[in-house]
C-alpha cells in the first residue's frame, strides 16, 4: 500500500500519542519519536510502530509520533487509524 496524503490520529493529552504520517518517496520507513518516557520505553514504542506498519504492509512512510505516555495498544490503534486515513 502507498501513502498518498498527510494524515494524523490521536491527541497530545496525557496517556495518548499523536501520530502524523506523510508520503515518502524514498521507499523506506522513517520514524521520528518524541516521548516523555523516551529513556524507559523509546525502543518499545518504535518496535510497536514498526510492527503495526509491517502488519499493514506499509513500506514507504514518514511517521512522526509525539507520545505522552500511551500504552502499546493505544499506539497501535493510532498508527492504524492514521495509515487508513492516509491511503
Amino acid at each position: 500500500m502507498k501513502i498518498t496524503k498527510v494524515a494524523k490520529a490521536g491527541t497530545l493529552e496525557s496517556n495518548d500519542i499523536l501520530i502524523m504520517v506523510y508520503p515518502n518517496e524514498e521507499d523506506k520507513v522513517k520514524i521520528e519519536l518524541e516521548s516523555i518516557v523516551m529513556k524507559q520505553f523509546g525502543d518499545q514504542i518504535i518496535e510497536v510502530i514498526e510492527d503495526k506498519l509491517k502488519e499493514m504492509g506499509i513500506k514507504a512512510v514518514t511517521l512522526k509520533a509525539q507520545d505522552k505516555g500511551a500504552l502499546d495498544y493505544t499506539i497501535g490503534a493510532r498508527v492504524e487509524t492514521a495509515i487508513k486515513r492516509a491511503l
